[in-house]
């Protein structure tokens, strides 16, 4: 059974994990589990509180298929938790790394991208991290993905989603399908005179 664990920070961005963990669980059977910093409850950018599974610094990387980054405002704070470690190990025993939005720069800034292809917020965005991967970054409004980590910008949970799902090894026809779901709300529709 697959079993991914998503890392939330205090206002961490609702929307940007939640269709993963919702397909992952709903449809394909994961388990799917919840981390933060110090394992203590936080509060979303939308108000909701979860209590988490487990804290961050408790994650086990080879026990889990998937390690998801949920982007929020604490990423950029001087006070931001220390993700580089993690993804690294994670990294190394063949884990997919998840980062989406915020969670790119925090990785950027440990140094995890400099040697991946990835995407973020926008060309540039990452620039003030430091980082060496400059020549890496992907100007897409999707995800991309490489090597077992996934990036995309905070706009793009469903390509997230999907890029995720690939890494992982379970792109199929129903996959296609719920894509497809929700991407129908972009498709031009022309409405008809009677």
């Amino acid at each position: 059974m697959t079993r991914i664990v998503t890392v939330l920070t205090e206002g961490f961005a609702d929307w940007e994990t939640a269709l993963i963990n919702a397909v992952g669980r709903s449809f394909y059977g994961f388990t799917t589990e919840f981390a933060t910093p110090g394992g203590r409850p936080v509060r979303s950018s939308g108000g909701m509180l979860v209590t988490p599974d487990m804290a961050m610094e408790g994650i086990d990387a080879v026990e889990f298929d998937a390690i998801l980054v949920c982007g929020g405002t604490a990423w950029r704070s001087p006070d931001a938790p220390e993700t580089g470690p993690l993804i690294m190990e994670a990294r190394e025993v063949g884990t997919v790394v998840g980062l989406i939005c915020d969670a790119t720069w925090a990785a950027a800034r440990a140094g995890a991208l400099d040697d991946v292809r990835h995407t973020s917020n926008g060309a540039g965005y990452l620039d003030e991290t430091g980082y060496q991967g400059k020549a890496l970054y992907v100007n897409t409004a999707g995800a991309a993905s490489h090597h077992g980590v996934v990036t995309a910008a905070g706009t793009s949970p469903v390509a997230f989603m999907s890029a995720v799902m690939e890494a992982l090894g379970l792109a199929d026809a129903n996959l296609d399908y719920y894509v497809g779901l929700h991407a129908a709300q972009f498709q031009k529709s022309v409405r008809r005179a009677a």
